[in-house]
């Protein structure tokens, strides 16, 4: 082989590895450029559906089960947060135990699985936080009043409090342990009466079923119980009801099986979404 065609040879392969280099250098560019472009991608905002679970409420998404024991004049409402609150988080799945708030705090006190406690009264949660049952100060969400409860037409024509002392007038009224029966009892002694009911009854919701299946005349129960059994019952306001407002207070259990998800569902039931949904029912804000 010529000198000269030795030299062509190596100019040939010198170019070849300069192009070789250069197409390395402009894929790695490539590739670097799109490592960029995804790094921008994730820093850049997300979605709101993305970083809001609840109704925008900004709580961290959640999953796995969230029990909830709640008081039983909370069981419209909350069933209604507890699905808004699954469908913006599709890994979760939310429970409930509702009930008179004495039992349920009994029943936590006594060990019972839970990892959020809705009671109807501050005084009914003091008896788990007294116990080391809360993880954290409750927040007081919502607030509730006492109306009475009368069948359709209201038959016996009761328009206040004093109407329910008089003769032949069947009453239920909640058990005095139990918040809404600490509520009348407030009530009645602001009117100075005194009642004797003919049935006392373990939540408001059996006070209310006392109604309406004629069983007795008139219970004193939670506005937002009537309002949301409109179709049965009447309400009777009576001006002493503001003399027995409930505060309802709420907590994440220190014994929380799910503790990501009890603060989550905690920090929806005070999110400005959930509280349209509560007072849409008759609870009034804190």
């Amino acid at each position: 082989m010529s000198t000269r065609t030795t030299g062509t040879t190596r100019r040939f392969a010198v170019a070849a590895a300069a192009a070789l280099a250069l197409s390395l250098g402009v894929t790695a560019c490539g590739s670097d450029g799109g490592k960029s472009s995804g790094s921008t991608a994730s820093n850049a905002p997300a979605s709101p559906n993305a970083s809001a679970p609840a109704g925008g409420s900004g709580v961290p998404k959640v999953g796995g089960t969230i029990t909830v024991f709640a008081a039983a004049s909370l069981k419209e409402t909350f069933t209604e947060l507890g699905k808004k609150f699954e469908a913006a988080n599709p890994g979760a799945k939310v429970t409930f135990n509702f009930g008179g708030s004495s039992s349920l705090a009994t029943s936590i006190n006594s060990g019972a699985p839970a990892d959020v406690f809705a009671a109807a009264s501050p005084a009914t949660m003091k008896t788990v936080t007294d116990a080391g049952g809360a993880s954290g100060q409750p927040a007081t969400f919502v607030r509730n009043t006492l109306t009475i409860a009368v069948p359709k037409g209201n038959p016996k024509h009761i328009a206040g409090l004093k109407d329910l002392t008089a003769s032949g007038v069947k009453v239920a009224l909640c058990a005095k342990e139990v918040p809404c029966g600490a509520a009348a009892q407030t009530a009645l002694k602001a009117a100075g009466l005194d009642l004797t009911p003919v049935t006392l009854e373990q939540d408001v919701k059996g006070a209310l079923t006392k109604v309406e299946l004629g069983e007795v005349d008139a219970s004193l129960v939670y506005k937002t119980d009537v309002q949301a059994d409109a179709a049965k019952i009447d309400g009777v306001d009576f001006p002493e009801a503001a003399k027995a407002v409930n505060d309802y207070p709420i907590a994440a259990l220190a014994k929380a099986p799910n503790k990501d998800g009890a603060a989550a569902f905690v920090a929806y039931v005070e999110s400005p979404e959930a509280t349209q949904v509560l007072t849409a029912a008759g609870f009034q804000a804190p």
